[in-house]
């Protein structure tokens, strides 16, 4: 897809990954529109039939989701499975019928299996059940891989499907009622540390292990594959490091300048035991590799909301 001059939609525009992608596409000279949820409801057929009647877009980039860590996950099972799946859904039908030139969506890594080999291979999605702990989420959005593929072979609709591992950088969302593993560390560790407080409580032990890609580099990939990708099957997108969550705490905390005890409430659920993609797909249809390390990237990110955030609270 040629990116100059074309319009192209962005749902979740305004969110964290929105906001980078939005700003990717703009750079390639793209006529972008950034949506939020004040702009359209996705979750209603005659917004979403308003929207591609408003904005007439060539592509559609579909970000738009209910989304938070462990916890937000099973606190609303519910609002997390329909939200992110009917929207989804809607939002598909309603490019199809309006004959939207193309259409990108976002999956989640959360829709791997628990116990999937590890690197994670694109083949091994219908290996088993998703863990737990955001099972609803990872279905509802695995759903739309099936959706994706059966308009492509029904209808030849232009969709395709991205697998990103978890995301972290600046614009991340702080709080700690629905923040990912790494801001609510970093918001912890700040905050324990102008504090000076003694310890610091995560939790499980810390044991599992996770990969993690910078949003820049997300975002890049995300251009990348509106530009070249073409296809049925779904493309992984990491960074190739895996850290456990108990280096990682460790991590932060020395970026953060924190210098008390961690302690690991055993209570809380540890969510996925593994996670690390295999994303030779992607590198071999794309060109993409993470420039990003998770060195330097969790650096920036601490920085940033010293900066931006905290200071400002």
């Amino acid at each position: 897809m040629e990116l100059t001059g074309a319009t192209i939609a962005v749902t979740g525009g305004t969110g964290f990954l929105g906001r980078h992608v939005a700003r990717e596409l703009h750079a390639a000279d793209a006529k972008v529109a950034a949506l939020g949820a004040p702009d359209y409801d996705l979750r209603r057929r005659a917004e979403i039939d308003g929207m591609l009647a408003d904005l007439q877009p060539d592509a559609v980039v579909h970000l738009a989701a209910v989304v938070g860590g462990i916890g937000a996950n099973q606190a609303a099972p519910g609002r997390f499975f329909y939200e992110n799946a009917v929207m989804g859904i809607e939002l598909l039908e309603a490019c199809r019928t309006a004959g939207v030139g193309k259409v990108m969506i976002a999956g989640t890594v959360c829709a791997y299996p628990k116990h999937a080999a590890v690197p994670f291979r694109e083949d091994d999605l219908w290996s088993g059940y998703p863990e737990e702990t955001n099972a609803a989420y990872g279905l509802a959005k695995k759903i739309l891989l099936v959706q994706a593929q059966a308009y492509r072979a029904q209808y030849g609709t232009n969709a395709i499907y991205l697998l990103p591992v978890n995301l972290y950088g600046p614009e991340d969302n702080f709080d700690l009622q629905s923040s990912h593993v790494i801001p609510a560390m970093i918001r912890k560790f700040v905050e324990a540390r102008e504090r000076g407080m003694p310890e610091v409580v995560l939790w499980g032990d810390g044991s599992p292990t996770r990969e993690f890609l910078h949003v820049a580099d997300a975002a890049r990939a995300f251009r990348l594959a509106l530009e070249r990708f073409d296809g049925p099957e779904p493309l992984n997108l990491g960074s190739g490091e895996e850290i456990s969550i108990h280096d990682l705490a460790r991590t932060i905390a020395e970026v953060a300048g924190y210098e008390g005890a961690l302690r690991w409430d055993r209570s809380r659920p540890n969510g996925q035991p593994r996670r690390r993609l295999d994303t030779s797909r992607a590198a071999d249809l794309l060109g993409f590799q993470a420039r990003i390390p998770l060195a330097q990237g969790l650096e920036d990110t601490v920085r940033w909301y010293e900066r931006a955030v905290h200071r400002s609270d």
